[in-house]
This record gives C-alpha cells, structure tokens and sequence, in this order.
C-alpha cells in the first residue's frame, strides 16, 4: 500500500492573495511509515516542537515581538517564551484601548497560529524547515505529486468541463461565480494529482494507494464526489485501478505526513512565485519521473515558461 498525504498552498480564489493554487501529494510506502514518522519526530523534538503543527507559511515569518526583546537569541527557550507573550500580551491590550476591533481580531489570529514557535529565533526556525526538506529529499521511496496552477493562465470554464458540472454550469450562468472558479481550480489540481498517483501505482504495479488530505471543510465533500466520479468512470487520462476508496480527510495538526505535504505544497509555490529555491530543490529531488522527465509535477501556466518544473517536464 502506498499512502498519498495531499496539502494546498495559496488560495484558489482569483485573483487572490496569491498568483498560483498548489496542490502537493506526498506518497510513501506503508511499510516505510514507521521509520519516516520517526525520522521527521526527531527533527521536531530537536527544536522543540513534537506538539506543534509544522505549519511552513506561519513558521517563515518574521514575529516583531521577537525583535522588541533585546538580547532575544541568548535566551533560554523558557525565557523566550515569556517574553514574547508578555509583548504579544501588551499589543492586544494597545488595540482593545484604540477600539481597533478588526485589527484586534487578526492580530489574535496571528499569535494563535505562531504560537508554537515563538521560543524559535527565525534562523532556527528556518533551520527546522530547511531540516525536513531535507529528510523529504533524502527519502528514497517517496514521490511527490503536485499541480501548480498559474491563476492569471488559468481557463475555469475548460477545468470546469472536466472535473465539476456543477460549478461549471455555475460560472456559465455566472452565479455564485467566485466560488464556481475556486471549485474549478481545485478540482482541476486535485484532478491532476490522482491521475499521476494512479499512473505511478500502474507502472510500478506493487499494490494499492490511499489519499489522505488535509481536512478542508470547502473541499472535503466536492473532492470526495469527484473522487467517486473517477473510481467509476476514470479520469481524462486514465482509469482509476489502483486508488482505493475516497479521500480519508484527517487533521493536519495531527497527522505529521500531511504537515510534510504542506512543507512540498509551500516550497513549490515559492518558487514558482518568487524563485525561491533553497526548500524547492529539496523536495523536488522526489517527484515521480519517467526516465529523465518528472511527470509528477505540473506547471499550469504560459507557454514557454523555463522554470525547472516545465523543463523538467517537457525536457527537449
């Protein structure tokens, strides 16, 4: 058996806050589970966060409560915890005094999110994600699947066709349009990362796969409806054989292999976004190839483009 743990990275609304909609899918062989488990707790205990979420885009940022302490780095993880809380504690107190209640709202959100590293200077912070990327590269039985969709690029009436009539119908009419074009681009990422899932348990023909995905209350019915259309009739490229059963859709906070797909899902959209490379080149090492070509990964986009996964993908 080979279980697929899928993550996003961006917002599939257009236009968005980000320019692409990444979906990941990480797959390792359940006899493998174990020791790879092991392997990525090891890395959360080293930097103290065997309870956390490893949740990249929240780890990456830069925390000014941090910056405000002086002599920050030389503390202890206690004492860096104390002290931010105490400034953090102090700004919510500022906002609730200038009845600032939006500001207030997001502000709170934020710690919330963070909350779990905030003992971490950004430095080791990054060191803990560069970590992991690295333990994903180094994983020699694994495979990365993933869609990356250009937005600006991106037709949701031809998506729509193939993958959800209803939304399609939907962006035809033009009602509810926004969701309809979310629907679309989803289902046009999840669409293309179970048929490359499929094709590769076909080649390899060892057994069958599971997907497991993060629990996203927007997706989570739509993608399992699809997911019954394609065990029935297949998807545009390919019977579905291999896929056994709908997506199971889990926690990601407690589930530590989907938190390593939202790591992939990150890394890739970085890149293709902003040319970040360092996570990208770790992670890519893993996706699926057919000889030289690295079929599991996708780059919807402009002809032409040279990034590394369109030349990876169409190699002359």
């Amino acid at each position: 058996m080979h279980i697929c743990y899928i993550d996003e990275s961006g917002t599939a609304d257009v236009p968005g806050n980000t320019s692409h909609y990444v979906l990941a899918g990480l797959s390792i062989p359940d006899n493998y589970w174990n020791s790879h488990n092991e392997q990525m707790e090891d890395i959360k205990r080293r930097y103290r966060l065997s309870q956390a979420e490893i949740h990249v885009a929240w780890m990456l940022r830069p925390y000014v409560e941090q910056e405000k302490v002086p002599n920050f780095g030389s503390m202890t993880h206690e004492d860096r915890r104390l002290h931010v809380l105490s400034e953090r504690r102090a700004e919510i107190f500022r906002l609730e005094q200038a009845n600032k209640k939006y500001q207030r709202s997001q502000t709170r959100t934020n710690y919330d999110k963070t909350d779990s590293y905030i003992h971490l200077t950004l430095a080791e912070r990054r060191q803990a994600v560069r970590d992991l990327a690295e333990l994903v590269g180094s994983w020699g039985v694994a495979r990365l699947f993933a869609d990356c969709i250009d937005k600006e690029h991106f037709d949701p009436i031809w998506a729509g066709k193939g993958v959800d009539e209803e939304a399609f119908k939907q962006i035809v009419s033009s009602k509810r349009r926004k969701a309809a074009i979310r629907a679309a681009v989803t289902g046009e990422a999840f669409k293309q990362v179970v048929s490359r899932f499929e094709r590769y348990l076909k080649n390899i023909n060892t057994g069958h796969g599971l997907l497991v995905h993060d629990n996203n209350k927007d997706v989570a019915r739509r993608h399992t409806e699809i997911m019954k259309r394609f065990l029935q009739s297949g998807t545009p490229w390919t019977d579905v054989n291999h896929i056994i059963e709908t997506p199971f859709f889990v926690d990601s906070e407690l589930t530590s292999m989907v938190q390593l797909a939202d790591l992939c899902a990150y890394a890739i959209r970085r890149y293709v976004e902003n040319g970040e490379e360092e996570l990208f080149d770790l992670v890519f090492q893993r996706a699926d190839k057919v000889g030289t070509t690295a079929v599991g990964v996708r780059h919807f986009t402009q002809p032409g483009c040279p990034c590394k996964i369109c030349v990876a993908h169409n190699p002359v």
